[in-house]
């Protein structure tokens, strides 16, 4: 069949100057294909889509676009990997594993076939059954990969395999014709010099060279290389591992960027759920790129497939694009490109811009997904109201936008930050915000910043103001929910910066609100209180007693401790710990303590951080100890689905110096791509900041989450 196909395109080419296939056609975009994690539901075949190789957008809302039930023995596939034919044909292999029930155990694959990317046929392939005497015993058998052997005229499949005690070894076979099955005996393609195991084996040809990449199983966990002269062999291993992070990786996949001598040498970092891109154009050494890299989900082992613009188009119109993502970019030294929000029913476009933006004269700079287009382009005049816009689809329709610019301010920082603490300072006579730093995935931040304003609107980025690497001895992890506290002493003015780390509570000390902050070298808060039950030994907060002089301690996630500290702010007597845990069973963590009208007010976080329905609540008190008084209508502050703002927690509550003016400063899911982004969403956060108020009987005002802000 391929060999008709080739003589039908070469006797097609005497007389026409058109294509025969999309092997011929030019390359515009790409295809990347994934599984999403271990889970029920997880091991499928999942496509992203990308326009230059970095910037990726899931098709299908990120759902699987093959169901691993109906290809699978097993009910589950892993580690997909697509190549394109030399007939113009795809092959996609992939591991036919299900971990919910087998664990790491798994004897065969999976094989498929299409014409068009979107339509497949499969058939399973069971190692044990093709060759019983050679192969019954076999465990493991993952992560199959596909190329084409010019010397045999086949498809060569390989793929790693482990039997009994065995290292597992990396060998290849050839499927048959139609690509169904193997036709030939598993070899041994490379087998570690120390007969150590290898896994996630994948081969780009370079300069009549083969590189093998591969993962070292269970000593070192990296990634390393083998070359050979010939497809099958013998490939010589080389030392040096070629991730370029301490972490654990697997899964490595290597492509060449379209027109570029560049190629991309990405992997699974799986332990802390992130990928990494790297670059190099010889092959040998390689830079990370992870900030030229964006994608709206989370994948596991996958591959990467340059395709044609037709194809993209073809892949868009039969799993579709998330609303908010065909587009890609704005003018980003306009437009706050993070919060830009895209309401497909409303056929409107909601764009943030700086406060130095003039309206009149903005040029929105969209930057769109494949086989999208916008009309009109260049500056526009947003200072009288919305702009109208046609969006061009990639099957043909189009749809009229109204495009608005704002100059908002929220989210007061820009970026991604989390569980703000504000202080105002009396010695630099500015507020100082200092939060979490967000946006790595399981909350695994190392360092905090600090930011400034005078007026709570126009924030200063101070920069790092404690690393954990290189200013604190007892912990390296985890940076979490700092809470301070200016003191006037000695003379002068002294700040008190209590910080979670590792699952405990540390302090620091300066002379200035933006520091730097020396800590004390121990953990302050290293203990569970006595009557705690489970919860974690974070979330700290400090507060000054206005009426008795006198300062207290507040943490705990899961239970809510309170104790007084001593004279030096830097210790107290774990005697005079007392358990203050609101008894509505609402009580998460994030407590924030303040002072008004002879009221002391409790405030608390309600459910997971990575809850939409995150949310604060509060109590009332005659003492900073307690006990607590729960209103009947105790809600502060909980999510907004109308303005697509959600997971509105952990804050913090500031007063204008001489003023009953009051603001509460919180952090949101990041709008509005948050809400899509799962659990992840409770590590992609934003800082706000909106008005406090009371009622008469000083019971707080429920506060409603806003875009605008202050």
């Amino acid at each position: 069949m391929k060999n008709l196909l080739n003589l039908l395109c070469l006797v097609l080419g005497l007389g026409l100057t058109m294509s025969c296939s999309s092997q011929d056609q030019a390359k515009k975009a790409y295809l990347f294909a994934y599984f999403a994690g271990n889970g029920p539901g997880e091991e499928a075949v999942h496509f992203a889509i990308s326009k230059d190789g970095f910037d990726y957008r899931a098709l299908n809302d990120n759902q699987p676009v093959i169901s691993a039930d109906s290809i699978s023995k097993r009910g589950g596939v892993r580690d997909p990997h697509i190549l394109r034919g030399e007939d113009g044909e795809f092959y996609m292999v992939l591991t036919d594993l299900y971990v919910p029930e087998d664990g790491w155990t798994n004897q065969g694959m999976v094989f498929l076939t299409s014409d068009d990317l979107v339509h497949w046929e499969h058939s399973t392939v069971f190692i044990p059954e093709l060759f019983p005497e050679k192969f019954g015993d076999v465990s493991r058998v993952w992560a199959p990969q596909t190329i084409y052997d010019p010397a045999a005229g086949k498809y060569m499949v390989y793929f790693s395999m482990k039997q009994g005690d065995d290292p597992d070894i990396i060998y290849y076979a050839y499927a048959n014709d139609d690509f169904t099955s193997l036709e030939t005996e598993p070899k041994q393609l490379f087998i570690h010099p120390e007969s150590k195991s290898c896994i996630d084996g994948d081969i780009v040809e370079k300069d009549g060279k083969y590189h093998l990449f591969f993962k070292t199983e269970g000593y070192g966990n990296g990634i390393k290389k083998a070359v050979a002269d010939q497809l099958t062999g013998e490939y010589k291993m080389q030392e040096e591992y070629l991730q370029q992070t301490k972490e654990a990786v697997e899964g490595s996949g290597i492509f060449k960027l379209i027109d570029s001598d560049t190629y991309i040498l990405m992997y699974d970092v799986y332990i802390k759920g992130e990928y990494q891109f790297t670059e190099s154009t010889d092959l040998e050494h390689f830079e990370v790129i992870d900030d030229q890299v964006k994608m709206n989900f989370h994948p596991r082992h996958g591959s990467v497939l340059p395709i044609t613009l037709e194809e993209a188009k073809r892949l868009e119109n039969a799993f579709g694009l998330d609303e908010q993502n065909w587009i890609t970019g704005t003018n980003g030294d306009q437009v706050y490109e993070k919060n830009v929000m895209v309401d497909q029913e409303k056929s409107t476009i909601y764009l943030p811009v700086k406060n130095e933006t003039d309206l009149a004269t903005l040029d929105p700079g969209f930057d769109l997904m494949v086989g999208y287009a916008m009309e009109p382009s260049g500056e526009q005049d947003f200072s009288n109201g919305p702009v109208s816009y046609t969006l061009s689809k990639p099957d043909g329709s189009s749809q009229e936008f109204l495009v608005e610019a704002k100059k908002d301010n929220n989210p007061a920082l820009k970026g991604y930050y989390a569980d703000p603490e504000i202080i105002y300072s009396h010695k630099t006579g500015k507020f100082h915000l200092y939060p979490t730093s967000d946006g790595f995935d399981s909350w695994s931040g190392t360092y905090f910043k600090s930011f400034s304003s005078a007026d709570l609107t126009d924030w200063q980025d101070d920069g790092v103001m404690l690393d954990l690497h290189k200013d604190v001895d007892w912990a390296n992890r985890n940076a979490w929910a700092p809470c301070a506290i200016e003191k006037e002493m000695d003379g002068g003015y002294k700040y008190f910066y209590y910080f979670t780390a590792a699952q405990q509570v540390g302090v620091a000390v300066a002379d200035h609100p933006a520091g730097p902050f020396k800590d004390t070298g121990k953990a302050l808060v290293d203990f569970k209180p006595e009557g705690a039950r489970g919860g974690q030994e974070i979330d700290p907060d400090v507060f000054h007693d206005p009426v008795s002089g006198k300062d207290f301690f507040y943490w705990g996630n899961g239970y809510l401790a309170a104790v007084p500290l001593n004279e030096d702010m830097v210790s107290f007597d774990k005697n005079k710990v007392k358990l203050l845990t609101p008894e509505d069973g609402t009580f998460r963590e994030g407590t924030e303590v303040f002072f008004r009208n002879g009221k002391y007010y409790f405030l608390w976080s309600e459910n997971d951080t990575r809850s939409e329905d995150y949310r604060v609540r509060y109590a009332f008190a005659d003492s900073p100890m307690g006990p607590l008084t729960i209103p009947e209508d105790n809600l502060v502050i909980a999510k907004a689905p109308e303005k697509g703002i959600y997971g509105t927690g952990h804050n913090s509550v500031i007063q204008v110096p001489e003023k009953d003016e009051w603001y509460i400063v919180y952090h949101r899911f990041t709008r509005p791509h948050g809400i899509a982004m799962g659990r992840a969403a409770g590590f992609h956060r934003e800082v706000c900041i909106d008005r406090l108020t009371f009622g008469e009987d000083g019971a707080i005002i429920r506060v409603e989450p806003t875009v605008e802000g202050i």
